[in-house]
């Protein structure tokens, strides 16, 4: 007789949702987002694909939750009032979600396809606009604020992904670039290619995070 504490020969893992979308999220970090199908994934649970629309209705729902889990303790990083000034606090969430997205393969585009109102997503959201509110920025400024903040890092981190770099360090269109700028009359291009095919993609971001924060501390003041 089986204790009850033991599976039942032979009977399927009993499916729920936390083991489903982290299978879905082991899924897409081997294959990456368009080999991602309910089908596959059903299969990979050893369930029929129809046992998934128990826990969600559309593959949406099933990306909204997986982007919700990428973005797990990312609020944490602003650390509490007083940790550092203003401009600290909002670049370390930025850094996070970037860092966040990029555990993932196609982290970013599965997060900027989703609209998540969990507690992880609407937590970075809170952090940052608490941030920006406790130093002085009007209600308007802080929400238009978190919106830069977090468009840039998405954006970033989804052009980051998206260049694929070969284990060369170039990445994938860097090669396609060199000989259209050769072909052409740019001087200019010419002159910074070492850095537009550059890979030290945290120097880039870094960079327009600075940018963006100097802007924010214009306005402030």
């Amino acid at each position: 007789m089986n204790s009850p504490s033991s599976p039942t020969r032979g009977r399927p893992a009993r499916l729920d949702r936390a083991r489903t979308i982290q299978t879905a999220l082991d899924l897409l970090n081997e294959s990456g987002l368009d080999a991602l199908t309910m089908r596959r994934l059903a299969d990979a649970l050893g369930v029929q694909a129809g046992a998934l629309y128990r826990y969600f209705a559309t593959k949406q729902d099933l990306l909204t939750a997986m982007a919700e889990r990428m973005v797990g303790g990312v609020a944490d990083a602003a650390g509490p009032t007083g940790d550092g000034d203003w401009g600290e606090r909002a670049a370390r969430l930025a850094r996070a979600l970037r860092t966040a997205l990029l555990a993932h393969r196609d982290g970013a585009r599965v997060f900027a396809g989703t609209h998540s109102t969990g507690p992880n997503t609407l937590g970075f959201s809170e952090s940052l606009v608490g941030v920006l509110r406790e130093a002085g920025f009007d209600d308007g400024e802080a929400a238009r604020a978190l919106y830069a903040v977090a468009n840039f890092t998405v954006g970033h981190t989804l052009e980051e992904q998206a260049a694929h770099p070969p284990a060369d360090g170039e990445p994938a269109h860097a090669g396609i670039l060199h000989e259209a700028v050769a072909a052409g009359t740019y001087p200019h291009l010419a002159a910074t290619l070492p850095v537009l095919t550059s890979t030290d993609f945290a120097t880039h971001f870094e960079f327009g995070l600075r940018l963006l924060l100097d802007g924010l501390r214009a306005v402030r003041r």
